[in-house]
């Protein structure tokens, strides 16, 4: 069996990249277009002429987004097979440049390079997340902020899930072994043996690596769908019960 770190994560998305992005919209997949995309939105604010990092791009659905509210992207990703599904689907007129490397050090950017980072999903896949958050402060100016989303710590947990009645029906959602740091498999892809990986912690020690790090924690958000979301994909209303992600918004001051 493979040591479960970065290196086997970067494996997993490898291999499941072209199925886990088949059915994305210029949104990205529904749980983008319902609950994050609208709120990374709010914390990034105008970005218009904006030098823009996409830290973890995946196949780039976000960046062509920011490039069409103005910004000047670069985007950097550790699977080289999501990079090759970017540079296909992105139209070279977009201008973003996708760098190969992992976030845990980027030494292909220079100290203080962007005036925002953006890192939707990824900062869980890392083994060594401390770095990366570390990194991210590194390559920010002054004033600069780094925005960043991931599954929710407190609530997808091991062994958390619904439980049901003997119907099928969900009473409650169950949170277990919380504080049980560590790599862990999720349920997807469903049809295949080996799954995507992620790293549990705590939210408190991401709150402790956002300040040992240097940056300043402005906020988190917990996203919810809209009630114009709701209308468009009622069966959303579950997210109502139980936050699926968090996200962290931080400013390097100095």
């Amino acid at each position: 069996m493979n040591k479960w770190n970065t290196e086997e994560a970067i494996r997993r998305w490898n291999m499941h990249a072209e199925n886990f992005t088949a059915k994305y919209t210029e949104e990205g997949d529904r749980s983008r277009e319902v609950l994050l995309n609208p709120a990374l939105q709010e914390c990034m604010g105008l970005i218009a002429g904006k030098k823009v990092l996409d830290a973890g791009c995946g196949e780039g659905y976000l960046s062509r987004k920011m490039v069409q509210e103005g910004a000047l992207v670069e985007a950097v990703d550790y699977s080289t097979e999501m990079l090759k599904l970017a540079r296909e689907r992105t139209p070279s007129a977009m201008g973003i440049t996708y760098h190969h490397g992992n976030l845990e050090r980027l030494e292909m950017f220079e100290d203080q390079s962007f005036d925002l980072i953006v890192s939707n999903m990824v900062i869980q896949d890392l083994a060594h997340y401390e770095l990366a958050i570390a990194e991210m402060r590194r390559l920010l100016v002054p004033g600069g902020s780094f925005i960043f989303s991931i599954l929710h710590p407190c609530f997808l947990t091991p062994q958390s899930g619904w439980v049901k009645d003997e119907t099928g029906k969900k009473l409650y959602w169950k949170v277990d072994q919380y504080f049980n740091e560590g790599p862990l498999e999720q349920a997807i892809p469903y049809d295949q043996e080996e799954k995507l990986l992620y790293f549990h912690r705590t939210l408190g020690s991401y709150v402790q690596a956002i300040v040992e790090s240097g940056l300043l924690l402005e906020g988190m958000i917990e996203p919810k769908p809209s009630a114009g979301m709701l209308e468009k994909y009622p069966h959303f209303r579950e997210d109502l019960n139980v936050s699926n992600f968090l996200i962290f918004k931080t400013k390097r001051q100095g």
